[in-house]
């Protein structure tokens, strides 16, 4: 089987990382760009405005 070409990461507001709204994007698995952490202006519908978001780890797997 071959190895995954893309990890799925979870992108939270920079000021409010508890905030209920949050993206989920893919990010290159190896390579340069693995090593460098996602940051991105996305829009929050809870503040409603344009905010900084930044990666953090997925939440562990419940079964």
């Amino acid at each position: 089987m071959a190895k995954k070409s893309f990890v799925k990461i979870r992108l939270v507001p920079e000021e409010k990382p508890d905030s209920p709204f949050f993206y989920y994007v893919k990010k290159p698995a190896g390579g340069e760009k693995a090593k460098v952490k996602l940051k991105a202006k996305k829009y929050n519908p809870s503040t409603r405005k344009h905010e900084t978001f930044i990666e953090k780890k997925l939440p562990p797997h419940s079964k």
